[in-house]
């Protein structure tokens, strides 16, 4: 493995107190030797138009997912460089199991940083781009849009113009279903085709990214393919997402705090799912296509919390409304608005052989044994991101002091709180009683 840029190794972000004591991310002991190696578990044919490949935001969460199932599973036949510039989120714990292999390296970098950017595609002659890097926990983008807007769309500019300077053959860009915006319980699930109508400043950023995409395709002729999601989950993600942060919290003995009512689903993949899907769409998928990213899974927040307290055996056959349930389950204030749900097709890129291989009893199960083992070591102190509305700033997360209650809060606009009244029944019981 090699490490490049000279700023890497002095920079504040890559280190962190252990009993008091600065460790830089890159000393090769601890946490990380003690922990599984997850990929995906697909292979296919590999690419003879297809060397090296630059994953962005390759030491986040997902990203990482499919830096390691590449690096391990196709050795001999691509080169993969994780391009991150360590935000608050992102850790090489994720990629040092990839330390001593060959075809990896790790480059440090900002995409929104044009002469980095075409410095790491210069230099390891990259032909592939997967651009996941991006600016997305959305309880941030409603305090900090600007944020999003510069990340999210700035930077995905300044990859497609960099992408088009030196002729990349393959760009695939990682968005999400929030770009189709919510979802009524009677309306199908969305297809490829369906009109974008995001409701937050996250998901609008990703669609005027996509938009960007799109027009580098047309006027420049970039071969691209778009992706977009569900919701993913699994070991390795920031405990800022409520699956991690939900499990920290009840490892710690303490209750988790629902934003509103608990009631918006959503559709849950497993990480490793996701690194299949993307794996199948790099050696599957059209140029020019997109392909949605679909669970069957759809849960809600509340249920979320039932299954969460079962499989960590606090509560078992935990119910809404009891009065187990209701000393580990808490509320406060809702966002400013929160999508009821998200619903897409997944039939196109099922048509290419992608399938959904893990249930999501096995999926939380392994997830949840992770994070008992390693969720209050892998990032150093995580205290202050389980707050129900964490602040970041720049690379510190601050603890917010919102009013915590006993009783699930309305939504913030009445009209949504009509069209969620079905759900919240059926999912709270006597929640309300």
């Amino acid at each position: 493995m090699t490490i490049a840029t000279a700023q890497l190794a002095n920079s504040p972000q890559n280190s962190f107190a252990v009993n008091g004591r600065r460790q830089s991310f890159f000393e090769d002991f601890g946490i990380w030797k003690e922990a599984p190696v997850f990929t995906g578990t697909t292979k296919f044919e590999p690419l003879p138009d297809v060397k090296n490949i630059m994953i962005t935001g390759g030491a986040g969460f997902i990203a990482c997912w499919l830096v390691r199932h590449l690096t391990l599973t196709y050795p001999q036949a691509y080169n993969i460089v994780s391009f991150d510039k360590l935000d608050y989120c992102a850790s090489l714990n994720n990629t040092r199991a990839l330390n001593d292999k060959r075809n990896f390296t790790f480059h440090q970098g900002d995409i929104t940083n044009p002469s980095e950017v075409v410095d790491c595609l210069e230099r390891y002659n990259i032909d592939t781009v997967f651009h996941f890097a991006a600016q997305s926990h959305v309880d941030l983008s409603f305090g900090n849009s600007y944020g999003f807007t510069h990340t999210n769309v700035y930077g995905t500019h300044v990859l497609l113009e960099s992408a088009k300077k030196v002729g990349i053959k393959r760009f695939i860009h990682i968005s999400t279903d929030e770009v189709y915006g919510e979802v009524k319980d009677e309306d199908d699930d969305l297809l490829e085709t369906s009109i974008l109508a995001p409701t937050n400043p996250y998901a609008a950023s990703k669609a005027a990214a996509e938009m960007l995409v799109h027009s580098y395709q047309k006027s420049f002729k970039l071969p691209v393919i778009i992706v977009r999601s569900n919701n993913v989950y699994g070991p390795h993600q920031y405990p800022e997402k409520i699956i991690p942060k939900f499990t920290c919290l009840l490892n710690r003995n303490q209750p988790v705090v629902l934003h509103g009512d608990g009631s918006p689903t959503r559709r849950y993949l497993f990480a490793g799912d996701a690194a299949d899907a993307f794996d199948t769409i790099l050696h599957r998928g059209q140029l020019g296509q997109i392909y949605n990213v679909g669970s069957y899974d759809e849960i809600s927040n509340i249920s979320l919390c039932s299954k969460l307290l079962t499989e960590m055996a606090l509560v078992p056959a935990a119910v809404p409304g009891d009065d187990d349930f209701r000393k580990w389950v808490k509320y406060t204030h809702d966002r400013p608005f929160n999508d009821h749900r998200y619903a897409v097709d997944g039939t196109k890129l099922r048509n290419l052989g992608w399938e959904q291989k893990t249930s999501f009893a096995d999926g939380l199960r392994i997830t949840v044994e992770w994070y008992r083992r390693f969720g209050e070591r892998w990032w150093g102190d995580i205290s202050k991101v389980l707050s129900p509305f964490p602040v970041v700033d720049g690379y510190e997360v601050h603890s917010d002091k919102e009013p915590i209650t006993d009783l699930p809060q309305p939504a913030v606009d009445a009209e949504v709180q009509v069209s969620k009244k079905r759900k919240v029944e059926a999912a709270n019981g006597q929640a309300h009683a």
